[in-house]
């Protein structure tokens, strides 16, 4: 009967001991999976990140290619004007003749 008794607390002992290695794996585990999770949320993030930087880089090249445009535009307005000007002066000088 001690025998048993004795045998059976050490079974007891061995099955608290199996319980609580599984609990501890089941914990390491969830760590890991928590690890792995916030790395990727941190990839994404970054991820996120390059692309918002590459679409503000690509707005603020075709903003500046917009000013570039309007810079042009403006200096061939003007360029027309003063020929427009020119000949205006000479049509009124060759009437005065």
């Amino acid at each position: 009967t001690k025998k048993k008794e004795k045998r059976k607390k050490e079974e007891e002992k061995e099955e608290d001991k199996r319980k609580k290695e599984e609990k501890e794996e089941k914990r390491k585990k969830g760590e890991e999976k928590e690890e792995k999770r916030k790395k990727e949320e941190e990839k994404e993030e970054e991820k996120r990140k390059k692309e918002e930087e590459k679409r503000k880089k690509e707005e603020e090249k075709e903003e500046k290619r917009k000013k570039e445009e309007e810079k042009e535009e403006e200096k061939r307005k003007k360029e027309e004007e003063k020929e427009e000007e020119k000949q205006t002066a000479r049509m009124r000088r060759g009437q005065m003749e």
